[in-house]
């Protein structure tokens, strides 16, 4: 049975200024656009094997075969690849994480990144960063931040041009010595997911206030990103993320993504902060927060979330490169 296969490996991200509503949600044209950490070794690996004879798509994630909607929405992805690539051949898909999923640590980004690199090199499809970064964002939306390594923005686009809404590095990883240190508190799926907080994002009346603000604060945190001001980039970074949970807590439904030790740690690390430690916090659609810092200050930082937070499960991520292919 004649076959095309690739397996890519892509990073999960972290975003200082956050991606949250789509001015399209089919093509998911986000609100405001983005910047963002990719975080080396929290890592999705997939493979795509296209199959001239097979019948129908297989969709297996951490060793198990999906059906429903998982299944659905990585059978739409390959469509879109299907119908780049000119082919009609089904594929067998396998991904596993190293990391939680679905507990807001990015595995979606993570996954239809490497997804798309996979499938589109399976498909025989030779396409660029930018190009492969918007498919990525067809599969979901923060997946275009994991295409590219390092610091990385992604422009809102336009909506007359869907392919201009895509994500580029603007740094390098080397560029700055930023450490995340995640506070693990729940490794559950969450009851919303973010597609659908995405969808009741409009419903909320702090939205608009959001969107049209955004532009200068990913302005500010540009700057002090590129300047290493760590003092003006946490501030812009700690403001942002409020304000997407403020959007998420007064939608209708409301989502609250929030644990009591969320709350905790947020109030620890500020305290830490007006102490002397140089850290800050954001935190993505889920109760596990991500606690920045310079790399002096990470060891610091963990210990102190163990030993005084009792956090059982803490990752650490540096800036990570871009999704790549592997072998």
């Amino acid at each position: 049975m004649p076959t095309r296969l690739a397996t890519a490996v892509a990073n999960a991200n972290i975003a200082f200024i956050k991606y949250w509503g789509n001015r399209d949600e089919k093509l998911r044209l986000p609100a405001n656009s983005s910047l963002s950490m990719t975080l080396s070794g929290l890592e999705t690996e997939t493979t795509v094997e296209f199959s001239e004879g097979r019948a129908a798509d297989e969709v297996i994630i951490g060793g198990q075969a999906q059906t429903g909607q998982a299944r659905e929405r990585v059978v739409a992805h390959l469509d879109t690849i299907r119908a780049r690539a000119g082919i009609v051949w089904r594929a067998r898909v396998e991904s596993s994480n190293n990391f939680p999923v679905g507990a807001g640590i990015a595995s979606s980004a993570s996954a239809f990144a490497a997804l798309s690199v996979a499938g589109a090199a399976a498909a025989g499809l030779d396409l660029t960063e930018p190009e492969l970064s918007a498919l990525a964002r067809l599969g979901s939306g923060s997946a275009a931040r994991s295409i590219p390594g390092g610091f990385v923005e992604w422009q809102a686009g336009s909506d007359d041009a869907p392919e201009t809404s895509f994500a580029w590095s603007i740094a390098p990883p080397e560029h700055w010595d930023l450490v995340d240190v995640i506070a693990v508190v729940s490794q559950k799926h969450k009851a919303v997911g973010s597609t659908g907080g995405h969808a009741l994002a409009g419903t909320s009346p702090l939205q608009a206030a959001r969107v049209a603000t955004a532009a200068e604060r990913l302005q500010r945190c540009r700057e002090a990103l590129l300047t290493r001001d760590f003092p003006r980039f946490i501030e812009v970074v700690e403001a942002d993320s409020n304000l997407m949970h403020a959007v998420m807590m007064t939608s209708t439904p409301p989502l609250f993504y929030w644990e009591p030790i969320t709350l905790a740690i947020i109030k620890s690390v500020r305290r830490w902060r007006s102490e002397g430690l140089e850290v800050g916090y954001t935190i993505d659609a889920g109760p596990n927060v991500h606690c920045v810092c310079r790399s002096v200050s990470a060891a610091e930082v963990e210990r102190r979330l163990r030993e005084n937070l009792d956090v059982k499960t803490i990752l650490v991520a540096r800036p990570g490169g871009p999704a790549r292919l592997r072998g």
